[in-house]
């Protein structure tokens, strides 16, 4: 039998490309597909090209060159009203002279919903967010979190087949950031609806995507569930971008068994795993996450070690964090909580270790933000 044909991605971004009054490309070749259910973050600095690309997939913004598919269909030149796509934007969006249920209800209005339809849908879909009793209120009466909340329920009462967020949380506070994170994580599996997200939040992209793309200077670096972007980083930018990360530089001495060689510019020899292509002599950088370095006061010197002196101790709660000074180089370590801080004091002199394969050499970064 002949293999089954993939299927076909909800969403498809192909050799997309968009300026801006004829300047520089703020999106740049784009190729990107989010599968049906899908919870996909687009995730980058300002200016990254990011929130250009959900602008033009809801239909705001038409693209240059490329196309938009939706389930197989062009969109590129389709107006957002026709589209079926759910958006949610961070300054809520709200009508201030309309009750909660009537804001909701205003997107089944446009879509010419009966009226006696509209009131049922209303109500689940104000359950569905937790607004239940809260219909006949005006947005005016509402915090900052119920009002996303009912712009949340506005996205997804005409029951769309794409829901588009663009920094839907970045006007709360941490802790109901924090809470609606988890609200909408589970909003998503509970409904199976598919979801594009922007953010510039990389913790908050960890938290809630299935798959991160991340984005810089018009393009998407790397796309990969959060575990493999944090563990495995393609390049620099990525490594730094995606979690807390130490950067030391140095020269690629050669490779061998799979294990590279780094020669750090103030002398010490290190190992590590080469993440990028490059000949032994090139300059290079080696990205190591705090929580992987163990640091030791007493083993100072001993051989394969780094010695480094401790400048600052910071207790964060859950965890404390150490920094050293190796050379010019500041390397960050994270302790858990309950490991204790015997011993640390700063002034003192410290050895640092971690094992080879979780250093990973790649070429100076590059990327122009």
């Amino acid at each position: 039998m002949p293999p089954a044909a993939a299927p076909v991605p909800l969403v498809r971004f192909s050799h997309v490309r968009k300026s801006f009054d004829g300047g520089q490309p703020v999106v740049r070749d784009l190729d990107l597909d989010v599968a049906k259910g899908e919870f996909v973050t687009l995730l980058g600095p300002s200016g990254s090209g990011k929130t250009t690309a959900l602008m033009m997939l809801a239909g705001f913004e038409r693209p240059d060159a490329g196309a938009i598919l939706l389930e197989g269909r062009d969109i590129s030149r389709t107006p957002p009203h026709r589209r079926d796509i759910g958006v949610v934007f961070q300054s809520f969006a709200l009508f201030p002279h309309l009750s909660v249920a009537e804001n909701v209800a205003f997107a089944l209005r446009v879509r010419g919903v009966a009226r006696a339809e509209q009131r049922g849908r209303v109500a689940r879909a104000l359950e569905m967010v937790r607004l239940e009793g809260l219909d006949a209120r005006m947005p005016a009466q509402l915090s900052g979190g119920q009002q996303q909340r009912v712009a949340l329920a506005r996205a997804l009462v005409f029951g769309p087949r794409l829901v588009l967020m663009d920094e839907p949380l970045g006007a709360l506070d941490r802790q109901l950031r924090e809470e609606l994170q988890l609200e909408i994580r589970d909003l998503h599996r509970r409904l199976g609806v598919t979801i594009v997200y922007v953010t510039h939040d990389q913790a908050e992209a960890l938290t809630m995507s299935d798959r991160i793309a991340v984005f810089a200077g018009g393009v998407v670096c790397q796309v990969g569930t959060p575990a493999a972007l944090y563990d495995a980083p393609r390049n620099a930018f990525v490594a730094r971008f995606v979690g807390e990360s130490n950067r030391l530089a140095g020269t690629l001495e050669g490779v061998e068994d799979g294990c590279a060689r780094m020669r750090l510019d103030g002398g010490l020899l290190i190992e590590g795993v080469l993440a990028e292509d490059m000949a032994p002599g090139a300059r290079c950088v080696m990205s190591v996450r705090p929580e992987r370095i163990a640091a030791a006061p007493d083993l100072a010197g001993e051989r394969d070690l780094l010695t480094a002196t401790l400048t600052e101790v910071v207790f964060l709660g859950d965890h404390a964090r150490l920094r050293f000074a190796l050379g010019g180089t500041e390397i960050v370590v994270k302790r858990p909580a309950g490991a204790g801080l015997g011993g640390f004091v700063p002034g003192q002199t410290a050895a640092l270790a971690w094992q080879a394969e979780h250093g990973r050499i790649f070429l100076p970064e590059a990327v122009v933000q």
